[in-house]
């Protein structure tokens, strides 16, 4: 039981009266690799799910599985696997019967179906589970239920929709390598679709980014976290500080911006602009606070406005010197030799030449002072004490 076939999507639309949900989608998946899309609700990635599955039908475009044209073929002929959030498992069948159902349904009897059925479950470590009623099962093993159901029949394809979304974190972290192992042992091609940046940056072998019903970037997990290639996908994916800049000139040791008076050296070079104001991300576990003589490329002074311990790291909010006032995060590693700043207390913070990236067009006036001021907000508001806690001033 193992191997997958390719996956492509060829400008793929779906319209709900006057709202285009999905637009323009095209996406070449190769046989037996993980793709996650990504984004948040109504980013369109559900429906782009359903219309692969066969639940929606295309308002245009077209869906091939290996080299077959799928899109006009009812969910029962397009030989995928899916596994919903909620496992959809019958609450009146055993396990065995919930594997078997699928077999079943494609005239699978007797030896073949048991067989079958008994390989798949120990594929999922669920061997000796085949008598028990799903009520009796966990969150985790009924998600393997659900994923034994979609195996079980050998699919082109599996289709997963946020099928870890139901557990707990540390489960959901656990399954997250599970399904990775199982996907990599049988060579299976998976889709799955998120909103959760973490899982899919731990799962995929490429991510496709989607916003407003269209496809932002797709890429490796450090091609899209490294080199985003807009603003929302920079935005989206991780932690980062857009601050507004201008690009003064370019030399042969790389970009030189302003920053509110301040200069800004970036050698990134996933940029055609020549002049003219930009964008600039930087991430903030690549800001270094500066201490004992240390150095670094772009080097700037300013003051604690607040501290949060978040276990392995120390996010700190600092205000740099230049008016109107910039806000930056600065994520720092914890551990025993790093230093402990405290609010009010100056600091020198910088960060290498290499991690400043450049996007096209200004920061929004908010992200000086508002737009960083509301998240802090948020997050020190937070009741959650187990996942943060204020240091004291």
């Amino acid at each position: 039981m193992s191997g997958g076939e390719p996956l492509r999507l060829e400008r793929l639309c779906k319209q709900y009266g006057g709202v285009q949900a999905v637009h323009d989608v095209s996406v070449q998946i190769k046989a037996g690799e993980f793709v996650s899309f990504l984004g948040p609700s109504g980013s369109g990635k559900t429906t782009t799910l359903m219309m692969v599955a066969g639940f929606e039908t295309p308002t245009a475009g077209q869906i091939f599985i290996g080299a077959r044209p799928v899109t006009g073929l009812p969910v029962h002929r397009r030989n995928i696997g899916v596994v919903f959030q909620n496992y959809a498992l019958f609450p009146h069948l055993s396990v065995f019967e919930n594997v078997a159902f699928a077999l079943k349904m494609r005239g699978v009897s007797g030896s073949e179906l048991r067989a079958g059925v008994a390989e798949t479950l120990n594929l999922v470590q669920l061997g000796g589970y085949e008598g028990r009623m799903p009520h009796e099962l966990s969150g985790g093993q009924q998600q393997r239920v659900a994923l034994a159901r979609a195996l079980v029949f050998r699919p082109s394809v599996i289709l997963m929709d946020e099928p870890l979304g139901a557990l707990d974190k540390q489960l959901r972290e656990h399954m997250q390598l599970e399904l990775k192992r199982l996907q990599r042992s049988l060579e299976t091609t998976v889709v799955f679709v998120t909103h959760d940046q973490g899982e899919a940056l731990t799962m995929s072998d490429r991510i496709v980014v989607m916003n407003e019903g269209k496809v932002e970037q797709i890429g490796t997990p450090e091609e899209i976290y490294e080199t985003p290639r807009t603003r929302f996908v920079a935005s989206f994916i991780g932690e980062s500080n857009f601050l507004d800049a201008h690009l003064n000139e370019r030399t042969d040791q790389g970009l030189l911006l302003d920053v509110g008076g301040l200069q800004v050296r970036s050698t990134w070079q996933g940029f055609e602009r020549q002049t003219g104001p930009v964008t600039l991300m930087i991430r903030p576990e690549k800001i270094i606070p500066l201490v004992a003589g240390s150095r670094a490329d772009n080097e700037f002074e300013g003051v604690i406005q607040e501290v949060v311990y978040c276990g392995n790291v120390v996010k700190y909010r600092v205000q740099l010197r230049i008016t109107p006032p910039v806000f930056v995060t600065v994520a720092a590693p914890r551990h025993a030799c790093s230093p402990r700043f405290q609010i009010s207390e100056q600091v020198r913070i910088g960060w290498d030449a290499r991690d400043a990236r450049l996007l096209t067009g200004e920061a929004k006036r908010t992200t000086k002072g508002v737009e960083n001021h509301e998240a802090w907000s948020a997050l020190f508001s937070t009741t959650d004490v187990n996942r943060m806690a204020i240091l004291p001033s």
